[in-house]
């Protein structure tokens, strides 16, 4: 297990600062650098790595301390420094907690968690020939096999921090699964409940009295083979554990839009502007920030993160988009050349509490600009009983219930006009925007009629199958 330890500064630190920090175990440890110098480790005598510290970043963007780390803590602009350390030597922790407290009390800052700041020196009395060597030497992978790279954390929320982006890069690009395990208190950020999405990526929760479970299906897990695998009856069939059951509904509610957006590839086009008018149409303001990890750091901009894709292609780019404090508010966008273009697939989540009532009537004509201005291929929005917070518990939600669907002019165009407007089904459909560039709306409910899901299965064939006819 490894624990982490972060350093909220109003100054950066310096390289003098940092190697004052790594001093917390005293002039016999060692220094050692990753990934070009962006991590810095602090070594047993024999080069093993007891702490590992990310280089600092700063955050601009107000309200991402609390959204990560909860209330009372410094917000922008303020430096976070992390430090991620073994729990296999038993003064990983202490160290960690100690080079974060040194950071805090030479530049001002704080340590979260609090109770983990010192600045003490801590001597390394543990036996190190007895402690297993690490199967890999990336900081946020604590056990590697041939089959799954398993990071186990005990943050109340894990979030898709640079450490986790590369663990999941690189467990990817290895044929590996990405399997995170943790305590049945913790929970997601979407981005990172999006990552562990592919199979065979597992969020994995370990309850001292229910054993293992996955934290989000519900299977029961045992390790075998080198992975968390479900436990399947003499029928082949999983079980589901008992603490996965629902719980009371809160009358919280998300917003979630999915859409997909299509530009030509010219040096003129400018990405994010699709997000920034969904963004605005349900808020009334811009993102506030993004990023390709988390925590969020950097202010809001298009022209950086069209810069940022372009200086990556022809490799696709995958970004977090956050919004103001009063209104929870998360995208993550996958930016990818095509011969047909560049393409953005987009989720945008938004918060509501039980006094809240979710923006539906702003969906159709934020529908109408987006297929007018921005190059909507599609975009499918859907409303659930979940968290305003926008993180992801342990335990059954239910899904999504469809609003609306809409198909862009040049969907349109690949598929008839009078086929889709004229579907097998009750339905009324809503043209949107002028004749040439004309996109079709299908209102679907208001997102309390589960039925909702068979209706878009339906249409969704048949403009399928129109297409296939047309081509």
């Amino acid at each position: 297990m490894t624990k982490d330890v972060i350093a909220l500064t109003p100054k950066m630190p310096d390289l003098r600062t940092l190697l004052a920090g790594l001093y917390a175990g005293g002039p016999d440890l060692g220094v050692n650098t990753l990934a070009d110098g962006a991590v810095i480790q602090l070594c047993a005598p024999d080069g093993r790595p007891l702490v590992s510290v990310e280089a600092p970043i700063l955050i601009q963007v107000p309200g991402e301390t609390g959204r990560l780390l909860g209330a009372g803590l410094p917000e922008s602009p303020v430096w976070w420094t992390e430090a991620r350390a073994s729990t296999a030597v038993a003064e990983g922790g202490q160290l960690a907690g100690s080079f974060a407290g040194r950071l805090a009390t030479v530049l001002g800052g704080t340590v979260w968690p609090p109770e983990a700041a010192s600045t003490d020196v801590v001597p390394l009395t543990t036996d190190i020939s007895a402690v297993p060597v690490p199967a890999t030497s990336a900081p946020a992978v604590d056990v590697r096999t041939t089959k799954a790279a398993v990071v186990i954390q005990d943050r109340p929320l894990v979030t898709m921090t640079s450490w986790l982006t590369d663990a999941l890069r690189s467990a990817t690009t290895d044929d590996r699964a990405l399997q995170i395990v943790t305590p049945p208190t913790t929970r997601l950020t979407l981005p990172t409940r999006t990552a562990l999405h592919g199979h065979p990526n597992r969020w994995v929760i370990q309850d001292p009295d229910h054993g293992f479970y996955d934290g989000l299906s519900g299977a029961v897990l045992h390790w075998k083979g080198g992975t968390f695998t479900p436990v399947l009856d003499e029928n082949g069939s999983a079980s589901v554990a008992e603490a996965f059951k629902a719980t009371p509904d809160t009358a919280e509610r998300q917003l979630i839009l999915s859409l997909r957006t299509r530009h030509p590839a010219d040096e003129d086009v400018i990405l994010g502007r699709a997000l920034e008018t969904a963004w605005q149409h349900l808020t009334g303001t811009s993102p506030a920030g993004w990023s390709t990890a988390e925590p969020v750091n950097l202010l809001w901009s298009t022209r950086q993160l069209t810069d940022l894709a372009r200086a990556r292609a022809p490799q696709p780019t995958w970004l977090i988009a956050v919004g103001h404090p009063d209104r929870p508010a998360l995208a993550t966008v996958r930016i990818t050349r095509t011969p047909a273009g560049v393409e953005e697939d987009i989720t945008l989540a938004l918060g509501y509490g039980k006094d809240e009532t979710p923006p539906l009537h702003t969906v159709e004509p934020l529908a109408e600009s987006l297929a007018a201005e921005h190059g909507l291929t599609s975009m499918l929005a859907s409303l659930r009983s979940a968290r305003r917070d926008l993180t992801v518990p342990p335990h059954f939600e239910t899904p999504p219930i469809p609003v609306s669907y809409t198909l862009g002019s040049e969907s349109v165009r690949d598929i008839d006009l009078d086929k889709a407007l004229r579907p097998p089904l009750n339905l009324s459909p809503t043209q949107l925007g002028p004749t040439a560039q004309l996109a079709v709306h299908y209102p679907l409910g208001d997102g309390t009629d589960p039925n909702a899901w068979s209706t878009l299965q339906q249409l969704t064939q048949h403009l399928k199958q129109a297409a296939t006819d047309r081509a």
